[in-house]
């Protein structure tokens, strides 16, 4: 028995996810701001609408739809059904430029479908690291007429067939509306930017015999009664049957009920009302069956009239089930969506030790103190997410353990909780910490997963989910820049700020690094601070704790006389590494901001993971750039000009890793004919390097020396394998002989070059190769002849150009080509250059691309 997460209260047809405080900033006025709260309602009703038409036509069991923040930095969640809010509050808040399957939604506009857990942990593990459950999903964009404003996200349970194709075109129809709908508001000038509290949808109840409600006026004084159709059914009259009085219908009442019946009639009239008056109705057979009757006077007491106006209820289906659960001599019980207990049976209570009454409504481990610990609350949240029943054992103190059963739907998880017998090699129960529920140590799950203490009252497995986003994060990070722009991805939409500065210390000062959504030219004062200098980002890390202002009056009375801009709360968050002083952290939110226990705990966390991850980078940086600078000078400083040919070169390092690669372009004279070089090292390492550095002046020696193609790419390769690195390389070397347009062209396992004919055409130059260098001693290199016509352009490149994960190696290459085909009229070979490396080249490349364009114009 257990709860998602501990920050709900009592179910509420619409119930808040955080604290209002912690919401999204209400929008700046708009034309018809008068409207606005109508519009917001309007807004809501077409969020609320999607989400149900989503549920009702596709089989999900949870939707969600996310929108934009006021600055585009954020996804916000508006509006959920069919999950619980307390479970999604860690994804509350979605940096649109994170790796959630959200983000790339929308900033792709493409859907995107999750289809087993192993798919969703493969593309997108910092999902998993948060959600790790079985469930599939698909998110598809909500936007119209080019305008995005948000994502529509989809949970079904986990099964062998995914998502079911035709679900797909359902949930863009549905989402096509909602953008229609958005954009007919946004039209009108209001805002559909997110705004207050999550809004929770609640489900129709499940398909089950509903209580029967009749009505009735009983003038008293006449015996006249009037009765609607129900209330005559309720009393199992025919139509026709019941004359409209009321000793028509005591002769339905069973006779030891009468005079109860005719107490409370009396009771009504003294009092006012009378409620839940129980009494038997006969029916087929004349087997009675309970009924109760609820009735008030109309208008003051005091005037004297003797009506009775009411209800009957006969709610038989549902009595006879809550009493056939209290017979069963297992413990029953349910929880709401938020992990509230709604239900406890009578046999449950010797069980758990506990009064149904001071159960009901509250949290489980709330008042079992022994169940307090992240590892209950992981099945629960298993069970809601996967929708699939769980079970686990649990040591209740000092006298047994029980087995826990979930079962859950949509609407809540119905449990069933029986002795069980101690697991193998399980300890003893601890002892009881004393009568009653009242506070204590919890104990581990025993010999379940997940065993060991935990505290109660904390935020649990969801409030750990921005510590592990950002330490994920952080682990992907390998520059000081790489680390800024992960903490400003991830801290400050998940916390709502809107400024992010990070320090660095340097000769006992601080230094900016890193800043964000500050005023130009505002930091510039602060820059050069040393640390004994009484400002709140000096001090925070002077004494090694954090310093939370929740508004500016709070600040202002602190540091009187400290320059402020717009913002209205601050977090300065020491960075401290190995108890080395690092550096500061400063959040910043644009209005007053309160910070919860949780947030504050939180953010002193993330300041240590920041502190190890900035050390960490600040360490690779300037490793890095020696060994990027000794890389750089074995790469040529300028390329020879030879009349007749035109040529241009680039050379990127990869955008991922800690280390240097191998990739290498040349361009030599030699004699009258011009000889174009590129090849690529195995690895990224030191060796690589080492080892490009001297193959590159083997080739350079080896062609200078007036050897052909293919001796000067055999030579290289028994140097290669004499000097044995351990390493493999690949290499194409091409000598064009300007008088005349002649190429020769020999391969080592390199990749093709592509050819540009005068008119446009563009060709990958498939000739026959041989193998790597460092394979075989004996491996020969074929060469290749062809002539060039004046306006043609030869193009070599190394893999890191043209891989991407998405594509076979040919597809990227055909990419090049198609590139190069697309050139404009009287482009520059420096501007082609650039745009084949923005147009074809991978963003998240790990490796280094080497290019280099060779343009023929003539003979010289």
């Amino acid at each position: 028995m257990c709860h998602p997460q501990a920050t709900g209260g009592a179910a509420e047809p619409v119930r808040g996810a955080v604290p209002a405080t912690a919401s999204e900033p209400a929008s700046p006025a708009l034309p018809g701001a008068a409207a606005l709260p109508e519009a917001v309602h309007e807004r809501d009703a077409l969020l609320a609408e999607a989400v149900r038409r989503v549920l009702g036509s596709t089989g999900a069991y949870g939707a969600m739809v996310y929108l934009r923040s006021r600055d585009r930095r954020s996804l916000v969640l508006q509006t959920i059904a069919g999950v619980p809010l307390s479970i999604m509050s860690p994804f509350r808040r979605v940096a649109a430029a994170g790796p959630l399957p959200v983000a790339v939604c929308f900033r792709t506009g493409r859907s995107v479908t999750l289809s087993d857990p192993e798919e969703t942990m493969r593309r997108f593990p910092q999902l998993a690291v948060g959600l790790p459950y079985d469930f599939v999903s698909a998110c598809v964009p909500v936007g119209h007429g080019g305008e995005r404003f948000g994502v529509l996200s989809v949970q079904w349970p986990a099964s062998e067939d995914g998502v079911p194709a035709e679900e797909g075109g359902r949930l863009v129809a549905v989402a096509s509306e909602l953008g229609a709908g958005l954009a007919e508001l946004t039209a009108a000038g209001h805002s559909v930017e997110p705004g207050g509290d999550a809004a929770v949808v609640e489900l129709p109840s499940p398909s089950v015999p509903t209580t029967r409600v009749g009505l009735f006026d009983w003038d008293v004084a006449t015996g006249e009664l009037a009765a609607d159709a129900q209330f005559r059914e309720i009393f199992g009259f025919a139509p026709g049957q019941f004359d409209g009085t009321v000793d028509c219908l005591t002769g339905r009442i069973a006779p030891g009920d009468v005079p109860e019946f005719r107490a409370a009639a009396r009771t009504a009239l003294e009092r006012g009302e009378v409620l839940a008056a129980r009494v038997r109705v006969l029916g087929p057979g004349g087997r009675p069956y309970p009924v109760e009757l609820w009735a008030r006077v109309p208008g003051a007491i005091s005037d004297g009239r003797t009506h009775l106006v009411g209800a009957v209820l006969d709610a038989r289906t549902l009595t006879a089930a809550a009493a056939a659960v209290e017979r069963l001599r297992e413990g029953v019980f349910s929880l709401d969506p938020d992990g509230l207990i709604s239900y406890v049976n009578r046999a449950a209570e010797p069980l758990l030790r506990a009064n149904r009454e001071d159960l009901v409504g509250h949290l489980p481990w709330e008042v079992l103190p022994w169940l307090a610990d992240p590892f209950y609350e992981n099945r629960c949240r298993a069970a809601l997410l996967s929708q699939q029943p769980t079970a686990f054992l649990a040591a209740r103190p000092s006298d047994g353990w029980l087995a826990f059963s979930l079962f859950p739907d949509p609407h809540g998880v119905t449990g069933r909780v029986i002795a069980a017998d101690s697991p193998p090699g399980a300890a003893e129960p601890p002892p009881a910490a004393g009568p009653g529920p009242g506070p204590g140590p919890a104990p581990g799950p025993g010999a379940g997963p997940g065993a060991g203490p935990g505290p109660a009252g904390t935020g649990g497995v969801g409030s750990t989910h921005h510590l592990l986003q950002l330490a994920s994060a952080l682990t992907e990070a390998v520059t000081v820049c790489d680390v800024c722009r992960a903490v400003a991805e991830e801290i400050l939409p998940a916390f709502g700020g809107q400024q992010l500065a990070i320090y660095a210390v340097r000769e006992q000062r601080l230094h900016l690094v890193s800043q964000t959504g500050y005023p130009a030219g505002f930091l510039d004062a602060f820059e050069g601070t040393p640390l004994d200098a009484r400002i709140p980002g000096a001090e925070t890390l002077s004494t090694g704790t954090p310093i939370f202002f929740e508004s500016v009056g709070e600040l202002a009375a602190a540091y009187p006389g400290l320059a402020l801009d717009e913002m209205g709360a601050w977090a300065f968050l020491p960075l401290i590494a190995s108890g080395r002083q690092v550096g500061s952290c400063i959040l910043g939110f644009d209005r007053a901001h309160p910070f919860t226990v949780e947030e504050r705990g939180l953010l002193t966390g993330l300041g240590g993971f920041i502190a190890q991850a900035l050390e960490r980078a600040r360490l690779y940086d300037a490793e890095f750039a020696l060994a990027r600078g000794l890389q750089q000078g074995l790469l040529p400083h300028r390329l020879p000009q030879v009349p007749g040919l035109r040529t241009a070169a680039r050379y990127l390092p990869g955008t991922q890793g800690m280390e240097i690669g191998g990739d290498w372009y040349d361009a030599i004279v030699t004699g009258a004919d011009l000889t174009l070089v590129i090849g690529d090292v195995e690895g990224h390492s030191v060796a690589a390097a080492a080892a490009m550095g001297q193959l590159r002046s083997a080739v350079r020696a080896f062609a200078t020396g007036g050897e052909p193609p293919d001796r000067v790419l055999a030579r290289t390769n028994r140097l290669l394998l004499d000097l044995d690195p351990g390493l493999l390389a690949s290499c194409c070397l091409v000598r064009l002989t300007p008088a005349d347009g002649t190429v020769r062209i020999g391969r080592a396992g390199h990749l093709p070059p592509v050819l540009r004919h005068p008119d446009g055409r563009a060709e990958a130059l498939y000739v026959p190769g041989g193998a790597l260098l460092g394979v075989d001693d004996r491996a020969a290199y074929p060469v290749s002849e062809l002539r060039l016509r004046p306006g043609s352009l030869l193009v070599l490149y190394t893999d890191g150009l043209v891989e991407d994960p998405a594509l076979a190696i040919d597809q990227g290459v055909d990419r090049l080509r198609a590139a190069l085909a697309q050139g404009r009229p009287g482009e520059e070979l420096e501007e082609l250059a650039e745009r084949l490396v923005r147009e074809v080249g991978s963003t998240g490349r790990v490796d280094d691309v080497a290019l280099l364009l060779t343009g023929f114009e003539g003979g010289a």
